[in-house]
């Protein structure tokens, strides 16, 4: 006897909730037993490319996209007006709009509470209006590889339910200010932009409610930087900021933050002027204005977890003398580039008192006469000064190249960090098969990490990175 076709018909269609729609529809051939029971699953997803698959080329062939959408029609007509979860959603080109825009309004209708799309029609597709005003929807997530999302009509957006926002797609436009849209969003408590515009020059992200925040506007580095950007979000716990750098940031509230992770875009014109001294900048040098980034640190002080990526390195240089003490910090990721210069980092780890674990995303950086006494690239007679002070217990190198210059900076650390315990050295697969190939490099540092374990109180591992 068949067990799964003696279950009650809720029980089955929880199960068939599990797959996708093509695939849930399949079952309507194992018997009568099991006829539409599809239809009446309400998670739908539906995916072009799975449609379509493995064929090459069966996208382009006469009639197979109508069959798709004839699909979908078909699925909603059985469906009728019961009410609907999830619809997730996937179709590039082909697709019609008005018969997508239906289908969208349709489980609007029906009450639909999570709304996944990833639609590649071009730069041209508008989402239906319905969208916007939904008073059901608590979850949506738009996607778009090549093309634009435009939320018009901001400033008459509703949606009283909605918790998470999440839109990824190649440019993102709003036709109102941030300040003016989020009201919109009484409950929202996730907010995930990426390669959005600032729709003016001064903005400011207000809410009550927000608790992860993650906005990427690094995507215009032909645009100007902004005059003013503000954030009042006391109830936010994780803050991803990628954007060019503002000129001033007059408001930071987030005095719950757990984790941050900050990218600060400059060029690299940009970058020479921040190494220069500001009497030798032109009055009305927008890197004047840089400085102002410490407003931006003052209100990420109580973090606890904190990512830095090597543009921000150089704005942090300026305003130096002003950081302010991170007591909460236990946990900090620095992100390192050839091209730009570690000026800020001895004051990042004086000013990190119970810093426990220290992550370096690559060593190699910039030189400059400003690292201080954090690195080995220049002899000082303070040298490693503010490494002695750092409580830091396990330091993780990742996107280890299998240098010497690089050996010499982890011999570095490991003289000077007192209360190191442990350092692991990740490889990944180039840089692997690169050493692998030059064995007599590979002897010397493998007999460096073995003197070192012998010397030192430290803990030395080399590893490879396992691809995901």
């Amino acid at each position: 006897m068949d067990l799964l076709s003696s279950l009650p018909d809720e029980v089955r269609c929880h199960i068939l909730s599990f797959l996708t729609t093509k695939e849930a529809a399949l079952t309507s051939v194992l018997s009568k037993k099991w006829g539409n029971l599809f239809a009446l699953v309400p998670n739908l997803d539906f995916n072009d490319s799975e449609f379509l698959h493995p064929e090459e080329g069966k996208r382009e062939r006469d009639g197979i996209l109508e069959s798709l959408m004839g699909f979908v029609d078909m699925v909603l007509a059985l469906q009728g007006n019961s009410p609907i979860r999830k619809l997730s959603l996937k179709c590039k080109d082909g697709v019609c709009e008005s018969r997508l825009n239906r289908w969208i309004s349709q489980v609007l209708n029906r009450g639909v509470s999570d709304l996944d799309l990833t639609i590649d029609l071009g730069y041209g597709y508008d989402l239906p209006q319905e969208l916007f005003v939904s008073k059901t929807l608590v979850n949506l997530k738009l996607k778009s590889e090549s093309g634009i999302y435009w939320w018009t009509g901001a400033q008459g957006t509703s949606l009283p339910m909605l918790k998470s926002l999440d839109i990824d797609a190649d440019k993102i436009f709003c036709d109102t200010k941030f300040e003016l849209l989020l009201p919109s969003f009484p409950v929202l408590e996730r907010l995930l932009l990426t390669d959005m515009e600032w729709i003016g020059s001064d903005e400011t992200v207000s809410s009550a409610s927000i608790k992860r925040l993650a906005i990427n506007a690094t995507g215009f580095r032909s645009y100007p930087n902004p005059k003013s950007i503000s954030f009042d979000t006391p109830s936010l716990l994780y803050f991803g900021y990628s954007d060019l750098v503002a000129e001033d940031y007059p408001l930071v509230n987030m005095k719950n933050l757990v984790s941050a992770r900050i990218i600060l875009a400059v060029t690299n014109e940009q970058a020479k002027r921040i190494r220069v001294p500001n009497d030798e900048l032109l009055e009305g040098d927008v890197v004047l204005k840089f400085g102002n980034v410490v407003k931006l640190m003052n209100g990420i002080q109580h973090v606890q977890e904190l990512h830095l990526y090597f543009d921000t390195l150089e704005v942090l240089s300026l305003c130096c003398e002003s950081m302010p003490v991170f007591n909460n910090v236990k946990r900090l990721v620095i992100k390192s580039h050839e091209g730009r210069g570690w000026q800020a980092m001895p004051v990042l780890l004086r000013n990190c008192p119970h810093l426990e674990v220290l992550v370096f995303e690559g060593l190699v950086h910039h030189v400059t006469d400003k690292c201080g006494d954090v690195c080995d690239c220049i002899y000082r007679k303070d040298k490693g000064r503010s490494l002695k002070s750092c409580p830091v217990k396990e330091i993780d190198i990742q996107g280890f190249r299998g240098t010497m210059k690089e050996m010499h900076m982890i011999d570095h650390f490991l003289d000077y960090f007192s209360s190191l315990k442990e350092m692991k050295i990740c490889m990944d697969e180039n840089s692997f098969a690169q050493l692998k190939n030059d064995p007599e490099l590979a002897l010397v540092i493998l007999g460096m990490i073995e003197e070192f374990n012998e010397v030192s109180s430290c803990k030395v591992n080399l590893m490879k990175k396992i691809k995901q």
